[in-house]
C-alpha cells in the first residue's frame, strides 16, 4: 500500500509544472476568447449547432455554463445547447497534454467528439423544427423568458483573482483528484490484477459504453479527470472514453437543473445527452477508432 501511496505522488508530481502551463495558457486564450465565443453563438441562428460543436472544445467547463445560461434565457437553440454540451471535454485536454499523450490520439479524440456534437445538435433542431417543439418541448409559440442570466462564470469559480491566480487553483484542483484517483487505481492492479479490471469495463460493449456516459453526467471535473485516468491506464477502451466525454459536459448540466424551471425539460435534455453518449461511444468502438 505504500508503494502504491509512492507512486501514486510521484506520478503525480512528475505531471504538476506541465498541468500549471498548461492550464496557464488556457485561462489565457479562455479570457480572450469568452466572450466573443458566446456572442458568435448567440448570433449563429441555424448555424448555432455548428458554432457550439467547435467553440465547446475549448477545456474547462465555462462555455458550457454559459451554454446552460443561454438556452435557459432562450438566446439559443436546444440543439445549439446540446453540441456544447457534447462537445465539451472538462479537464481531459490538460491530463493528455500534460502526460505526453501522442497529438494523433488528442486530435482524433477532440475532432471526433466536435463531429458527432455538430451533427447531434443539427439532428435535434431538425426534429424540433418538423415537430413544431419550441424551448419548453412543448408545441406552440416560443416565449421570450429572461436572459440576465448569462454565465460570468461564478458557477464554476473559475475567473476569481486572475489568469495566474485561477491556473494555480485549476492544478491544485485536479492534481488532488489525479493523485487520488491514481492512487485507488494503483491499489485496484495490486488487489485484483490490472487485465482482470480492465475485462470489467473495456471488453463489455454496451454494458462498457453505459457505465462510462453514467460517469460522464457526474456534475463535477472528477467525472472526466476520472475516465481519462482510466483510458490512459489501459482500464477503459476509446469507445468508452468518449461515450463518458460526450456526457461529461463539466457543470454544465448542473447550471441548466439551477437556471431552467422546467424540470421535466432539464431531465429530459439529461436523459437525450446520455443517449447521445452511449451511442457515440458504441459507434466509436466499432469503428475501432483507435486500434
Amino acid at each position: 500500500m505504500l508503494d502504491c501511496f509512492t507512486d501514486a505522488l510521484l506520478d503525480s508530481f512528475k505531471i504538476l509544472p506541465f498541468l500549471f502551463l498548461t492550464y496557464l495558457v488556457m485561462e489565457y486564450l479562455e479570457s480572450r476568447t469568452e466572450e466573443g465565443s458566446a456572442r458568435l453563438v448567440r448570433k449563429a441562428g441555424r448555424f448555432g449547432p455548428l458554432w457550439g460543436g467547435l467553440l465547446g472544445v475549448v477545456p474547462q467547463c465555462g462555455f458550457s455554463t454559459a451554454g446552460a445560461n443561454l438556452y435557459a434565457g432562450r438566446v439559443i437553440s436546444v440543439g445549439t445547447m446540446m453540441s456544447v454540451f457534447l462537445s465539451t471535454s472538462d479537464e481531459m485536454l490538460p491530463i493528455l497534454i500534460s502526460t505526453a499523450t501522442p497529438v494523433s490520439v488528442m486530435v482524433k479524440i477532440v475532432t471526433v467528439k466536435a463531429m458527432f456534437a455538430v451533427i447531434a445538435g443539427f439532428a435535434i433542431d431538425a426534429f424540433c423544427r418538423r415537430k413544431h417543439i419550441t424551448h419548453t418541448g412543448q408545441p406552440g409559440d416560443e416565449e421570450d423568458l429572461d436572459i440576465e442570466r448569462l454565465c460570468e462564470k461564478e458557477e464554476c469559480g473559475c475567473a476569481e483573482g486572475g489568469i495566474i491566480s485561477s491556473a494555480v487553483k485549476h492544478t491544485v484542483h485536479i492534481i488532488l483528484f489525479i493523485f487520488a484517483i491514481t492512487f485507488v487505481l494503483n491499489l485496484a492492479f495490486l488487489f485484483i490484477g490490472e487485465d482482470r479490471l480492465a475485462a470489467v469495463l473495456r471488453d463489455k460493449v454496451l454494458i462498457g459504453e453505459m457505465i462510462a456516459a453514467l460517469i460522464g453526467l457526474i456534475p463535477n471535473c472528477g467525472a472526466s479527470v476520472l475516465l481519462t485516468q482510466l483510458y490512459l491506464g489501459g482500464v477503459m477502451n476509446a469507445g468508452q472514453l468518449i461515450a463518458g466525454l460526450l456526457t461529461g459536459a463539466g457543470v454544465g448540466l448542473l447550471v441548466l437543473f439551477r437556471v431552467n424551471p422546467d424540470m421535466k425539460e432539464n431531465l429530459r435534455i439529461a436523459g437525450l445527452l446520455y443517449i447521445c453518449g452511449v451511442a457515440g461511444g458504441l459507434m466509436i468502438h466499432a469503428a475501432t477508432l483507435f486500434a
